[in-house]
């Protein structure tokens, strides 16, 4: 949720520095809404991976219960990616 958080405020410097014509108040509301968007998709790639793994893990061992984790991790992991 932070990283929505610091993305968000990002969006909102560079739409004041837009407005403003403040081209450092942009630029950086700009790099911080990109870091923040980066460090979102990379977090739900890996635990898109990780709920992959276990869900396959499940399958293996006939165990329903991992299976569903890991099939609700990797969703949740494809939804945080996307955004």
């Amino acid at each position: 949720m932070a990283d929505r958080t610091d993305e968000f405020k990002g969006r909102v410097k560079e739409t004041v520095g837009k407005v403003t014509s403040n081209e450092r108040l942009e630029s950086e509301g700009k790099g911080q809404a990109e870091s923040a968007r980066a460090g979102r998709k990379v977090k739900g790639t890996a635990r898109q991976v990780g709920g992959a793994v276990k869900e396959g893990l499940g399958k293996v061992t006939r165990s329903e219960t991992t299976e569903a984790e890991g099939k609700v991790d990797r969703l949740r992991g494809e939804a945080e990616r996307k955004g």
